[in-house]
Order: structure tokens, then sequence, then C-alpha cells
């Protein structure tokens, strides 16, 4: 199992980022998918989750209405689409499958939040 996360970077407070996480080595289609996230400092956070086949979503309440989690079952991938970034989303953003009770993380991408 492999789980590659990209799409961070630096953004100005109001902007936006689509992170992707690209998984391999299981049946995509058959699992939740979800996105944490770690502040320096602080414990990793649920952000969203997505259902195997997406028609169930999940957002932690500091997102709601801004964030948009979604995957693409033929390409084995899942995104997560942040608008309207605050200083306080600032965060390694993990992707995570958990198989036959078994976590598995990316290795995390960084996002910045700051004029």
């Amino acid at each position: 199992v492999q789980l590659v996360e990209s799409g961070g970077g630096l953004v100005q407070p109001g902007g936006s980022l689509r992170l992707s996480c690209a998984a391999s080595g299981f049946t995509f289609s058959s699992y939740a998918m979800r996105w944490y996230r770690q502040a320096a400092g602080k414990e990793r956070e649920l952000v969203a989750s997505i259902s195997s086949l997406g028609g169930t979503t999940f957002y932690a309440d500091p997102v709601k209405g801004r964030f948009t989690i979604s995957r693409d079952n033929a390409k084995n991938a899942v995104y997560l689409q942040m608008n309207s970034l605050r200083p306080e989303d600032t965060a390694v953003y993990y992707c995570r499958a958990q198989i036959l009770s078994r976590d598995y993380w990316g290795q995390g991408t960084q996002v910045t939040v700051s004029s």
C-alpha cells in the first residue's frame, strides 16, 4: 500500500489549494478515504472523509463550507479542494486508508497560509 500526497504550498489568506493523494497497492474503490492535518505542536486531526464510492462525505466543523473532498476511483486518487484558506489551516496534510483494521498514511504535504 502506498499513499502519496501532493499539491501543498504557500498561499495567502483567502486563497485556494487542491491537494491530491495517489493510492496504490490495494483495491482503492473498496475503501473510504480520509484527510487529516497536523499543525506544529498540535495533535493530528481529521479534516474530511469520503466513502468508498463517494456518496457520503464528512467534514470537521472548522472546514465545513470551505473544503471539499472528492475521489476518482478510475484514477485511484482522492482530493481535497481547499478554499477561503485561513492562517489556522496551516499544517501538514495527510491522507489515510484503513484496510483490514490496519492504518496506512502518506508522507504528508505542507500547507502554509500566510501573507
